[in-house]
């Protein structure tokens, strides 16, 4: 049987933490490139990245990375597009830029030059597979394995690189899906950033008093507010106006729970956790 798996010869990660460090070992063990190379600001995380076998190379100098022909930035999104575009005087023309970033339209745009016609291709892409644990040390070459990704092409980036980048997710273990920029961030803020917002607003309430009396529903329901605040400022802010239409629909449902309350209706209610329930189940 022919192998159908895409080859690179030189895999670059900008950002070697949890998502690039699992992007590293699942490419080596799926023997999908032949040579990975991390980019970070601390020299002896680098080092023990490759003590830990993720990546062959570090490097603090983005010059470095002329031969690379996959290059994926996994920084925080404040800072994606501004990677992507150092990288971008350095490399090949024929070498393929993604992110792994969790908003996509602010950085499609800032990056809307790079659409391979003169240079490297840039085409944004986001695997559905963060967790609250940050670092390479939490790396898992199956991370990917049933979890969606979505690849976001604009009107002019080109097939050919679409295609390649979706087989790449794909041969991760990954479901590709595509979607606009625009159609992802109003997505996400719905299914991704509203829950991390309440999950937040949820354990900030929580009395002192309280916290021994917060079991296992209280901790499952706020496991997201334990990730990094400062991945998630630039998240929240980089789709504010989504995530306030998100919002505004999530109070106005929040409200519906307050006045069957108040008016003391069963019924209401009932239907209200029923159409909850039958959401939740439906997920699986």
């Amino acid at each position: 049987m022919t192998d159908t798996s895409p080859r690179f010869s030189h895999l670059a990660i900008i950002g070697v933490g949890l998502i690039g460090g699992s992007i590293a070992a699942a490419a080596r063990q799926r023997g999908l490139v032949d040579r990975i190379t991390g980019i970070g600001r601390t020299p002896t995380r680098l080092d023990k990245a490759i003590s830990a076998g993720l990546i062959d190379h570090g490097t603090t100098d983005i010059s470095e990375l002329t031969d690379v022909d996959l290059l994926i930035a996994c920084t925080p999104v404040d800072r994606i597009a501004h990677d992507v575009l150092s990288a971008a005087g350095a490399i090949s023309n024929s070498a393929i830029l993604t992110d792994a970033g969790s908003t996509k339209a602010g950085i499609c745009d800032a990056l809307s030059s790079l659409d391979g016609c003169d240079g490297p291709t840039f085409v944004g892409s986001h695997p559905l597979a963060g967790s609250e644990k940050q670092g390479f040390e939490h790396a898992r070459a199956d991370l990917f394995v049933d979890r969606t990704c979505v690849v976001t092409p604009t009107p002019t980036s080109p097939a050919s690189v679409v295609g390649a980048l979706g087989d790449f997710w794909q041969s991760l273990g990954a479901e590709v899906i595509q979607m606009s920029p625009v159609d992802h961030d109003r997505a996400l803020a719905r299914t991704s950033h509203l829950p991390h917002l309440v999950a937040a607003a949820l354990a900030g309430t929580l009395p002192e008093a309280d916290r021994p009396l917060a079991a296992t529903g209280f901790r499952d329901t706020t496991r997201i507010a334990a990730g990094d605040p400062a991945l998630w400022v630039p998240i929240l802010r980089h789709n504010a106006v989504a995530l306030a239409e998100a919002l505004a629909a999530f109070e106005m449902h929040l409200g519906e729970f307050r006045d069957s309350l108040a008016a003391a209706d069963t019924a209401a209610l009932q239907k209200l956790l029923e159409e909850a329930k039958r959401t939740r189940d439906e997920l699986g």
